[in-house]
Order: structure tokens, then C-alpha cells, then sequence
């Protein structure tokens, strides 16, 4: 694979073939840490990785992509998009969930059209290894987006790609043989900060940084703990993921709906009735959300999360739903059912809540019951 025109014929086999298999975005760069790697040493020593311990083992492997395939020569990066035009969900009765969790889950869907491209690349050349990467892959898939020339690393720490916005997600595939080097793609962000002041939690420590402590889609999703109390007044009607500095970028106008129908919404995840969610015990929340990237933060997180958003309401009709949560199983969901039913208040509420004060054993949620009761008193 060393002449120009085997070369040639291999680059232009890939972007026709990763076409025909729906990827929306094409690019080559080397294989090499790409430019300011360093990058995410900094991030990683301020802690804003915040819960997230694996980013931080052996940084190394997720900078240099030859730790993973010692032969990777170039990196073929992808882009596909899974825009979700339907409107967000504003009925405060209703949870919002981020348009990449509506459909199915990318993960397997992107793993299958890359493992395929691979395939079909090695029975073409045989002589040409390559390996795919998507997502869980300990490789920095942005910046070696932006060397490919397939976009580049926005304010909001997404990646946008020119006229086209920024829902897309990345997969790789790393060749052990040479390819035409795309041009890295240029910041065309400019001076809007719109993004930044989007933030309904002032999660970005500096444009281009974002602190995952504060930002709602690690909350939402990867945090498995009780959430702070100052934070969850923050969190609206959102029960997985948070869309706000993307639904605000400019370059997001040219936005068109996903052409891949598994990246489509379902129906029953544009705008969920909290009161339905709440009732979900471990098998129903399974079967709910069977192939949703929704799983992925577990029962007891997300009913936490809806939990939060029905306190966050103003709905007194979801005080039923959320007492019938004062006994669920789970501490965390009972915790953050009992800060709801605080923050709705009325007799009803506080009922609830004595009754449940004297049977809780967890400590916790003994207090966040305590603290319930004198805010529900103060609510009236």
C-alpha cells in the first residue's frame, strides 16, 4: 500500500463506501495525538471529569490512537447525523429527553455500519489492517475530527461541523496504510457566546471548557448519586441529557432531520409523562427503554432525575405519583421523591411526608424528609 495510486484508490474506496453505509461526514488524519492533546491533562488535573474516574486512568492511551492498534498509520473519522426536529417538550407534566436518546441506541447502530466499512475495506485491499472505534473507545474522537478537517471543537465543547451544525456522532476507523491528509478543519465559532449563556448551570468554566460537575447531561446520566440541592432547581423538565447550548448554536439553523431511522424519535420519547415514569419499577423501566441509550443511567438515576423534574413542575397532581415513590426500594429515588414533594407543598404533600418519616431507617433520606417537611410548611 505504499504507492500514491493505491493510496488514492483506497481514500476514494472508503468516502464512497462510508457514503453508501450513511455516514453524512468523511476525513482523513494521521494517527498521531492530534493538536492540543494536552488538552485533556489540564481538564483532567481541574476535575472536571467530575465522577467519571476511567477518564482519568492512563490519559495517555486516549491521546496517542497507536496505543490502540499499534500498525494505525491514518485515522478515518466519521460523522453521521441524528437530528431530531420535533419540538422539546415545554408542558412542565413532561420530561425532556436529549434528541440522541430518543431513538435507538447509536452505539450498536454506528458499531454495525462501521464494523461493516471495515469489513469491506479489508476484502478490498487485503493487505490494509483497520480497526474501528466509536464512543467507549479510549480515543479523543473530537480533536481527531477537527485534524480530519470533519469540524471543528466549539464553544460548547461539541463538535460543529460548517453548514451543517453540530448533531452528529463520531466513530473512527484506524488503517495501518497511508491516506490523503484532509485539512484540519478552523474555529468558525467567531465571538458569539451563545452557548455559554445558555447554560442553565453556568457549566462552562471558560469557552471550549466545560465543567462536568455543573453540566446537566452528566448529572442527568453518568452521576450516580444524590444531586446537589442547589443544582436541581436547575434542571427544568430535563430527565436525560440537556440539549440548550445546542438547541441555541447558530450554525444548528442548518440543521436536517436524521436520515437513519433508528436514529428517529420514538413517539413515547418526545414528550413522557412524569407521572407515567415515575411508576416504573426495574423490569418496566427495561422493557420502556429496551435499545435507549436511556439505560445507561440506570432505573434509580433516572426516576432521581424525574423525581426532580416533577418538583421542579409546580404540578400538585404529581404529589400522588411521587408519594407512591416515597416507598420505592431505592434510597436515591426516595430521597429526591421526598425534595419534590417538599418543593409542591400542600397538605397532601406533607402527609405523605410525616408518614414516611417514621418508617425511613436511611439516613439520608431521613433528612431530606426533615428538610421537606419545613419547606413544604413554608410552601403552604
Amino acid at each position: 500500500m505504499e504507492s500514491v495510486a493505491t493510496s488514492t484508490l483506497l481514500s476514494a474506496f472508503i468516502r464512497e463506501t462510508a457514503r453508501e453505509l450513511g455516514f453524512d461526514e468523511v476525513g482523513f488524519a494521521p494517527a498521531t495525538p492530534p493538536v492540543r492533546a494536552e488538552f485533556l491533562c489540564e481538564w483532567l488535573a481541574a476535575g472536571y471529569h467530575a465522577g467519571m474516574a476511567w477518564m482519568a486512568r492512563d490519559p495517555g492511551r486516549r491521546i496517542d490512537p497507536r496505543v490502540h492498534f499499534a500498525g494505525a498509520v491514518s485515522v478515518v473519522s466519521l460523522a453521521v447525523n441524528y437530528h431530531s426536529p420535533e419540538p422539546t417538550a415545554t408542558d412542565s407534566a413532561t420530561g425532556r429527553i436529549s434528541r440522541y436518546a430518543r431513538g435507538d441506541d447509536y452505539h450498536e447502530v454506528l458499531k454495525g455500519r462501521l464494523e461493516e466499512l471495515a469489513r469491506r475495506v479489508r476484502e478490498r485491499f487485503p493487505d490494509v489492517p483497520a480497526r474501528i472505534a466509536v464512543d467507549t473507545s479510549a480515543i479523543l474522537e473530537k480533536p481527531l475530527a477537527q485534524a480530519a478537517g470533519v469540524g471543528w471543537i466549539g464553544k460548547n465543547a461539541c463538535l460543529l461541523v460548517e453548514g451543517k451544525g453540530s448533531w452528529f456522532f463520531l466513530g473512527e476507523i484506524l488503517v495501518g496504510a497511508e491516506l490523503p491528509r484532509d485539512a484540519p478543519a478552523l474555529d468558525r465559532c467567531g465571538s458569539c457566546r451563545r452557548c455559554l449563556d445558555a447554560c442553565p448551570t453556568g457549566a462552562f468554566a471558560a469557552p471550549y471548557v466545560l465543567d462536568s460537575n455543573r453540566c446537566l447531561s452528566y448529572l442527568t446520566i453518568e452521576h450516580r448519586g444524590p444531586v446537589a440541592r442547589e443544582l436541581r432547581p436547575l434542571f427544568g423538565n430535563r430527565v436525560f441529557g440537556c440539549d440548550d447550548c445546542q438547541d441555541v448554536c447558530p450554525w444548528n439553523r442548518f440543521a436536517r432531520p436524521a436520515a437513519i431511522a433508528q436514529f428517529r424519535p420514538r413517539p413515547e420519547n418526545i414528550a413522557p409523562l412524569l407521572s407515567d415514569l415515575l411508576g416504573l419499577d426495574d423490569d418496566a423501566f427495561r422493557r420502556r427503554f429496551r435499545g435507549s441509550p436511556v439505560l445507561r443511567a440506570k432505573r434509580d438515576g433516572f426516576l432521581r432525575n424525574v423525581a426532580i423534574a416533577a418538583g421542579n413542575s409546580g404540578d400538585r397532581r404529581l404529589v400522588a405519583p411521587l408519594s407512591r415513590a416515597l416507598g420505592d426500594t431505592s434510597a436515591l429515588v426516595r430521597g429526591h421523591a421526598a425534595w419534590a414533594l417538599g418543593r409542591l407543598g400542600g397538605a397532601q404533600a406533607g402527609e405523605a411526608l410525616e408518614i414516611r418519616l417514621a418508617l425511613e431507617e436511611d439516613p439520608w433520606v431521613h433528612e431530606e424528609i426533615e428538610l421537606a417537611l419545613l419547606a413544604e410548611s413554608r410552601a403552604g
